[in-house]
């Protein structure tokens, strides 16, 4: 029983020190993403959207590059882009952007990886892009983006971000109350994913031994020179996916558990495909069918695995050839090492913790002023099977964190 206890406390401050580490990455991330969709409109994207030339796609991952790192709000943005005349090839493109190649997301990688896991995400976030363009280039979708056209119809929805000069918002009072609506937004959108994730992160770290990985992720840790052979690579690389697919978690929850994962053994090819896997979680895969109906969504699941598995597999290999694969004694030192120590991460966490504050008083004041109507944000809206089982995660991990920092202590 003392052995739970201690595992249990273990755990939660695991979980704790996880989030502690990547706070000012996430309020970096998450302000920076809020003045662009408040200074930059959906119409003029719209508009630069609308061919499956070289020059939209270019334009579509610009957008991606600079819109919110959230999946769910990724995909949102990509029915509306498609919706009113953007190609499916450019469209996919702002998808994958907006959760591969955001500036928040390379920062916790890096805090939690390393720097050659950083220079994967964003090279292959950008081969995932042109393995898309190829993919739809070959087989020629016609009949599905027909369809999906037809079933979202041409209605002229609500313009995210709203117009005007960006100059004169950013000066005043409403442009703020602006960026601190969407500010809170952000955080309302992933906070269920970010909780689940440092959570799951810590347990695993705490109670899982590293011969679980072993035996789930094949050739784990064995292979010449520590790297297992190609078939056990390109295993890993499709076993990262079906993990990903079953934890409900989004993309800035799933960097601490693919630094534990990567902690025990599993190859770089496998991790990497671990983390490029938030876009075929069961949520998305749901929200996608809600949007465009099953084929299409099935359509873009087939798609993204074969994507993912190629970028995976090709950073691996060309990080391999240049000698320049990271070591996973350096991450395993990194997560275990002391998360709430006084150093320049604790200064910039309460530094960024300010800054949050003086959003939400712009929150508050837009809430007061304009009533309640943003506040409830969610991944798929409604009631459903998925959000159901989202909120009731949440409850036990909520449980699960209080219950290890405060309970176990005590009655160990």
């Amino acid at each position: 029983m003392d052995s739970f206890l201690q595992s249990w406390h273990e755990a939660a401050m695991t979980s704790a020190g996880f989030f502690w580490m990547a706070l000012w990455a996430f309020v970096l991330g998450y302000v920076i993403s809020s003045l662009i969709q408040v200074l930059v409109t959906q119409q003029r994207m719209q508009k630069a959207m609308g061919k499956t030339g070289p020059k939209s796609m270019l334009l579509g991952t610009f957008f991606g590059f600079i819109s919110s790192s959230c999946s769910f709000a990724a995909l949102a943005t990509t029915r509306a882009l498609f919706q009113k005349g953007a190609g499916l090839a450019p469209s996919i493109a702002f998808l994958l952007a907006s959760t591969n190649l955001v500036i928040e997301l390379g920062v916790v990688i890096a805090i939690f990886l390393s720097w050659q896991f950083v220079v994967a995400e964003y090279v292959g976030g950008i081969l995932l892009i042109l393995f898309g363009w190829l993919f739809i280039r070959i087989t020629r979708p016609d009949k599905l983006i027909k369809q999906a056209r037809e079933r979202l119809g041409r209605d002229e929805d609500a313009e995210a971000g709203g117009s005007g000069d960006w100059r004169k918002k950013i000066k005043s009072r409403e442009g703020w109350q602006q960026i601190g609506m969407t500010y809170v937004m952000e955080w309302q959108m992933v906070w269920k994913d970010v909780l689940i994730g440092f959570t799951v992160a810590g347990v695993i770290a705490a109670f899982v031994p590293e011969s679980f990985f072993h035996s789930i992720f094949v050739g784990a840790g064995n292979g010449e020179g520590g790297q297992p052979g190609f078939f056990a690579l390109l295993a890993q690389t499709l076993i990262g996916p079906i993990a990903a697919f079953f934890t409900f978690i989004g993309s800035m929850g799933n960097i601490p558990l693919a630094a534990v994962l990567f902690g025990n053994g599993v190859s770089f090819a496998g991790v990497m495909a671990f983390i490029f896997s938030d876009l075929v979680v069961l949520p998305v895969l749901r929200i996608n069918a809600s949007y465009y109906g099953w084929k299409m969504s099935l359509y873009i699941l087939a798609l993204l695995l074969s994507g993912l598995v190629f970028a995976s597999m090709a950073m691996h290999y060309g990080f391999f050839a240049l000698g320049m694969l990271p070591d996973s004694d350096t991450v395993r030192a990194a997560t275990q090492q002391d998360h709430f120590k006084f150093d320049y991460g604790f200064v910039l966490n309460l530094i960024f913790l300010a800054i949050t504050a003086v959003l939400i008083w712009f929150w508050w004041q837009a809430r007061q002023a304009h009533g309640h109507e943003h506040d409830h944000h969610d991944h798929g809206g409604g009631a459903g099977l998925g959000t159901i089982v989202l909120r009731t995660l949440c409850a036990v991990a909520l449980i699960w964190l209080a219950g290890g920092l405060v309970l176990a202590p005590v009655l160990g």
